[in-house]
């Protein structure tokens, strides 16, 4: 009878805690998510490192979880991360990263310099690609358990990540986020808690708005109408941080949302509950 009631009291107390902690849904292929365990006996967070970046670590029952971000980059096969604990020699944890392929899709950009940007917009272009990276290689100290993410506007997903893109018959970079149809003016609303660290009218992103999540997690919204947060705004989530709107390269009016983890690009749907 005591057995019973012991393995019962676990049983809640692990749902209890899986509920509490909402981790992202686990996708070992590029362009996803990596849960590991770190089975350390400490009640201090361990560091851990994938690619030389700091990771997502949260404590669940009585061990530790990395959450690794994917790049789209990664090759199938065998991974490591690095754990340095609080005590004792660091060591390394195994994973495998398997193999995914993501389908084609083929836009026609009536802009050419959206596509093929002359010397003055390569300039602009690398600027706001140098102040966008300062928040994706950020970590910031977050204690809060996660929580699932919500979805940033009503709509249909129009264009699922990961898609090899091709402008006007020219390949480009995946698509490293998801794109959601909406209407221009449609509300975009914080997906969790966070402060906005980024902001600004991007050559190919349009009005924009990176938000910080706390160790390593970061949004970005893109194509906005209009903006509605400022620099270093602590925000909840469910609040506005604008409207829908097609500024910037697009096709017409969406949002595009991207998910980056440890300065990976992640499939945001792993995020949502």
């Amino acid at each position: 009878m005591i057995l019973a009631l012991r393995l019962v009291f676990f049983s809640a107390l692990c749902v209890f805690s899986h509920l509490a902690l909402a981790l992202p849904q686990a996708d070992p292929v590029p362009g996803g998510v990596v849960l590991i365990n770190i089975d350390i006996d400490d009640f201090s967070a361990p560091q851990a490192y994938f690619n030389k970046r700091r990771l997502m670590v949260h404590q669940s029952e009585a061990s530790w979880i990395a959450v690794v971000g994917i790049p789209l980059s990664t090759s199938v096969g065998k991974h490591q991360i690095e754990v340095k604990p609080n005590r004792g020699t660091p060591f390394h944890l195994d994973f495998e990263v398997k193999k995914k392929v993501y389908e084609s899709q083929y836009l026609t950009i009536k802009n050419k310099r959206q596509v093929n940007p002359n010397k003055q917009d390569l300039d602009r272009i690398g600027k706001e690609k140098k102040e966008m990276n300062q928040v994706y290689l950020s970590w910031t100290k977050q204690n809060k358990d996660l929580i699932p993410f919500i979805k940033p506007t009503q709509g249909p997903y129009s264009s699922p990540f990961g898609l090899r893109r091709f402008f006007n018959k020219q390949p480009r970079n995946p698509h490293s986020g998801i794109d959601i149809a909406a209407a221009e003016g449609s509300p975009i609303i914080a997906p969790a808690d966070g402060v906005v660290r980024a902001s600004g009218h991007y050559f190919f992103n349009g009005k924009t708005v990176l938000i910080d999540h706390g160790q390593g997690l970061v949004s970005m919204f893109c194509h906005m109408s209009s903006i509605n947060v400022q620099l270093g705004q602590g925000i909840k989530q469910g609040q506005r941080v604008g409207s829908v709107g097609q500024t910037g390269r697009a096709t017409g009016p969406h949002l595009h949302w991207s998910v980056s983890l440890n300065n990976a690009r992640v499939n945001p749907l792993l995020f949502l509950d």
